[in-house]
């Protein structure tokens, strides 16, 4: 049997099998219903267990497509939502990005080991500034590989082992030529999201940048909205700009018509 080190870099070898996700997450497709377009979310760094249990007792009575939580949470999460179709999602070198692009690799890893099958990894903001983008694809390369690798050394099905990879560009940092280069660059480095935001920047997701990245995609991946959608026509202004998952604390107020006061 093939053992596939990790981390990986463009152009290494050999290369790990790809791993396809359940269809109900094709990316770049919306899917059937409005409840599985939430990744019900909860980042602050003062949650609590009983916050993060009651996110995901939310998240079971709406079905919503994920819960987005902390890595430290994510075992938590996995043992309370593993009877359910709602997935484990965690982030990855977040909020800044700026993690050495390896620890970023095993963050990601032990996160699926964990129990994470989506994981939002912060992109290198700084690199895209400087226009290295060699690094920034490089970043984005080895946490996919990485995950691809730990799946196929572990011997995982190919049918159910798939981990969807979003990658955050936190666009309000960057230039519309920049907002451009990054999503290019996270489809060519493998990634199944581009993503407006942290959330914990100067704002969150605009029609504008969700219409950019779609424009700048194609088909290919899906667009991930993230930060002030806090009501139903939020909501469907993003889907309608070409968002197909939507990133908010906000899960329960969009599925009973209410107004959201999270990010």
């Amino acid at each position: 049997m093939t053992v596939y080190p990790v981390p990986f870099f463009k152009g290494c070898s050999p290369e790990p099998p790809a791993f396809t996700c359940p269809n109900a997450y094709a990316s770049s497709q919306l899917p059937p219903s409005k409840n599985k377009l939430i990744d019900h979310t909860l980042l602050k760094p003062e949650a609590t267990e009983s916050q993060i249990r009651k996110l995901c007792e939310e998240a079971k009575e709406y079905d919503f497509a994920s819960v987005c939580i902390n890595p430290y949470w994510v075992s938590l999460g996995h043992e309370l939502l593993k009877e359910t179709d709602v997935r484990v999602c965690t982030v990855i070198g977040f909020p800044l990005g700026a993690s050495a692009t390896a620890s970023k690799g095993q963050e990601a890893v032990q996160a699926v080991k964990d129990g994470a099958r989506e994981v939002d990894m912060v992109i290198n903001v700084g690199e895209i500034k400087g226009k290295n983008f060699k690094a920034v694809e490089d970043d984005v390369y080895c946490v996919v590989n990485s995950i691809r690798a730990h799946l196929a050394n572990t011997g995982a099905d190919t049918n159910t082992g798939g981990v969807v990879v979003k990658v955050i560009l936190e666009c309000c940092l960057l230039t519309d030529e920049e907002v451009v280069e990054a999503s290019k660059l996270c489809v060519s480095a493998g990634a199944d999201f581009v993503k407006t935001s942290t959330g914990f920047s100067k704002h969150g997701a605009t029609e504008h940048h969700i219409k950019l990245m779609r424009d700048t995609v194609g088909d290919k991946v899906g667009v991930k909205a993230a930060g002030g959608v806090r009501t139903p026509e939020d909501m469907d202004k993003m889907v309608r700009a070409g968002a197909t998952r939507i990133g908010t604390s906000n899960g329960v107020a969009l599925m009973t018509g209410g107004t959201g006061t999270g990010y």
